[in-house]
């Protein structure tokens, strides 16, 4: 597909793959827009990247996306591509008990609902558009478990699911929908990792991963798997029970109970 002269939203974007993105697809000639929590790095990222245009929405919440829609189309009707970024991901041992109901499902709030519901909101403008396009950031993990994050990983295999789908049901429509399966990263999602007994992944940089993510957009390859990523499909289904007992490793005396 064509990535210049677009309208884009990015969900997650001041920080990691999305102010990255964001970067990027501004270089190469598009209107940018991003989301993100914190007033404070949406500021941020503005004052850095001239000609960005920002709004606070948290994806986990339903309300603030139907007020995202109706803000973001009526200022911008010629959106056409949507890329779901937004992610939490979290080190947890299931043994700790401190960890309520209510805060132990947090991450498919964000990582799976944000998606789902950006999309059902944002759909029907998108069939509008002579082309449309919609990305959803996945994960190498959405192949294998990493046990020490069991419920990032749950909603990263439900979200691979749910897009796989997507495309099959808009297969007849101008909308394409693409995957980025992305492996560790040098981003503030991993920085919780860093030095945590038997964890050896060697991170990919940032820049790289976009990189290759767009190129893969402009040559429509549906699902792009970036540096570590391709090996860990290939993992997953020639060595399953190996690649688990290698991610096992990591966290491992957190989980031990």
């Amino acid at each position: 597909m064509d990535l210049k002269n677009n309208t884009i939203l990015i969900t997650g974007g001041t920080s990691g793959f999305g102010l990255e993105f964001a970067k990027r697809l501004l270089e190469l000639g598009n209107t940018v827009i991003v989301t993100g929590r914190d007033p404070v790095k949406l500021a941020s990222a503005k004052k850095n990247l001239a000609g960005l245009h920002t709004f606070q929405s948290d994806v986990s919440d339903p309300n603030e996306i139907a007020e995202l829609y109706e803000k973001v189309t009526k200022q911008f009707p010629q959106l056409n591509i949507l890329i779901n970024n937004a992610g939490e991901m979290r080190k947890i041992s299931l043994h700790d008990t401190s960890i309520g109901l209510s805060d132990i499902t947090r991450e498919i709030e964000t990582n799976l609902m944000g998606p789902i519901r950006m999309v059902q909101a944002f759909l029907p403008h998108l069939k509008q558009m002579k082309s449309a396009a919609i990305l959803n950031v996945t994960s190498g993990l959405a192949l294998v478990p990493f046990p020490i994050a069991p419920i990032y990983g749950a909603t990263k295999s439900g979200l691979r699911s749910y897009t796989k789908s997507l495309r099959v049901q808009l297969k007849n429509t101008k909308i394409k929908v693409f995957e980025l399966i992305a492996p560790a990263a040098k981003t503030p999602l991993n920085d919780q990792f860093h030095n945590m007994d038997g964890f050896n992944v060697k991170l990919m940089d940032p820049i790289e991963l976009v990189d290759t993510a767009i190129k893969g957009l402009e040559k429509d390859k549906f699902e792009i798997y970036p540096g570590l990523a391709r090996m860990i499909l290939m993992m997953s289904r020639i060595a399953p029970a190996f690649i688990l007992k290698q991610l096992s490793k990591a966290g491992a005396k957190e989980m031990a109970g």
